[in-house]
Parts: C-alpha cells; sequence; structure tokens
C-alpha cells in the first residue's frame, strides 16, 4: 500500500515574515495526521529557514529545482549537492514552469533528475501537456516522451537507486497549472495509469511502489475525489500550499484516502 505523499510548491512566494508564519501554522495544524507524508519545497533563499522551522516535525522540505550540472561556471545555477546540504528531501525536476519559461529541455530535466539522484535526495518528476496538445489528441504521446527521455537515461542502476530513495513522478497538465481548471479525477487516473505501465516496462515492482502525484489546481474543495483515483498518490499543490487551513484540508483528504485503502484491504 503506497502512503499518499502531498507536496507543497510555494514558487516564488515568500519573506522570511510571511514564511514564518506560515511554517508555524502549517506545523501546528498537521501535527497529528500520520498516514500522509507532507512536504513543502520552498524558494533557494529560505531552505535554511525551512530547515530550522521544520526539523523535528512530521513536514519535510524540499527545492523546486536543480542544476543539471554537478558544479562549475553556472553563475545563478544551484546544484544537487548544494541543496542536499540543507537536508532536503525532495527537488522538483521539470515543472512545466521551468520547461516554458527557461526552455528546459527533456533531456535536461532527465539530467536534473539523474544530479538529483546522486546527490541523495529524492526527485518529484513532473510531466504534462498543454491545452493544445490535449484538444490535438497528443496528451498521452507528449507525456509518453517525457518519460522516455528519461527512463532512456536511467538505465537499470539508475532505476535501482531512484526505487530505493522513493522518487516521485507528478502529472500536472499545463492547461490546469494556476487556472482554476482541473482535470477530472476519470481524466487524471488515465494519465496515472499510463504513467504507471510505463515503468512498469522498464521495473514492474518501481512502478508497482511509485508515487504519482496530481498537480494542477489542486484545493480543498477536489483533493478527495481526485485522491480516490486508484493511481493518484497524493498532489503537487501549487496556490493552496500557501494558505494553511487550505493545505490542511488537502492532507486530510489524502490521509482519507489512506484509510479507506486500509479498510478495504482488511
Amino acid at each position: 500500500m503506497r502512503t499518499p505523499l502531498v507536496i507543497g510548491n510555494w514558487k516564488m512566494h515568500g519573506n522570511l515574515a510571511r514564511n514564518q508564519m506560515l511554517l508555524a501554522s502549517l506545523t501546528f495544524g498537521l501535527r497529528d495526521l500520520q498516514q500522509v507524508d507532507i512536504a513543502i519545497c520552498v524558494p533557494f533563499p529560505y531552505l535554511g529557514q525551512a530547515q530550522m522551522l521544520l526539523s523535528g516535525t512530521n513536514i519535510a522540505w524540499g527545492a523546486q529545482n536543480v542544476s543539471q550540472f554537478a558544479e562549475g561556471a553556472f553563475t545563478g545555477s544551484i546544484s544537487a549537492e548544494m541543496v542536499a546540504d540543507f537536508q532536503c528531501r525532495f527537488a522538483i525536476i521539470g515543472h512545466s514552469e521551468r520547461r516554458a519559461l527557461s526552455h528546459e529541455s527533456y533531456q535536461s530535466a532527465a539530467n536534473r533528475f539523474l544530479q538529483t539522484l546522486h546527490a541523495g535526495v529524492t526527485p518529484v518528476f513532473c510531466v504534462g501537456e498543454t491545452a493544445a496538445e490535449r484538444d490535438a489528441g497528443l496528451a498521452k504521446s507528449v507525456v509518453g516522451r517525457q518519460m522516455q527521455t528519461l527512463l532512456d537515461s536511467l538505465g537499470a542502476d539508475n532505476l535501482a537507486l531512484a526505487a530505493g530513495l522513493g522518487a516521485v513522478f507528478a502529472y500536472e497538465p499545463v492547461w490546469a497549472i494556476g487556472t482554476g481548471k482541473h482535470a477530472s479525477p476519470a481524466e487524471a487516473q488515465e494519465m496515472h495509469a499510463f504513467i504507471r505501465h510505463l515503468l512498469a516496462e522498464h521495473a514492474p515492482e518501481f512502478a508497482a511502489a511509485a508515487r504519482i502525484l496530481y498537480g494542477g489546481s489542486v484545493n480543498a474543495g477536489n483533493a478527495a475525489g481526485i485522491f480516490a483515483m486508484p493511481d493518484i498518490d497524493g498532489g503537487l499543490v501549487g496556490r493552496s500550499s500557501l494558505d494553511a487551513d487550505g493545505f490542511r484540508q488537502i492532507c486530510q483528504a489524502a490521509q482519507q484516502r489512506m484509510r479507506a485503502s486500509a479498510a478495504l484491504s482488511v
């Protein structure tokens, strides 16, 4: 049984004072949730603050990206080893905003995944299609190419390392991010099952255990319906992760999914 995971992605939001208040609210409001894993991915300047305020709580912390290079003359870039210094558990890789705004290619996203693995940080690898690609019937083709580029870059040893670190995958339809729209539970489930099938072609045991999250306007109102789907293991939450009460409700919905699954297995 896969433990649900909810990751908050703050994107480019926050300052020291607001972060402190929000993290205090989150640690208090989420302190009793035991059947769901929770993490917050903060902007690079606040990794130290997150480490300080979240250490010893049930909330992990992570970065929003890493460089595809280990080190070198790459002004402004942050390596996976650097975020590992802050004991980050997770790093988001290949987010659609990075792919679009920073022109990260399928291959550079795969390279970032590898860098993250080798630093001992768990990658959260994002895939998804635009509205135009979905309307053209290309959603699975696009997601398939994104996944296949990664899988072709890994090989058996790195797949084993990814499995050992509990690498996470996230389906985030680009047309649903920050728009208030979201995939229906059935649409999301279809793509999650497709992603799991692609993983199973390379590593069946890893595919069965891997957590695949849904990202794309997840909120307190739609989380329960989305999380009820069998191949959806939680959420990568953007805007709603900036609201302590809304994020708490999303995490509670994920925990309820775990309890429902446990009851069915008895």
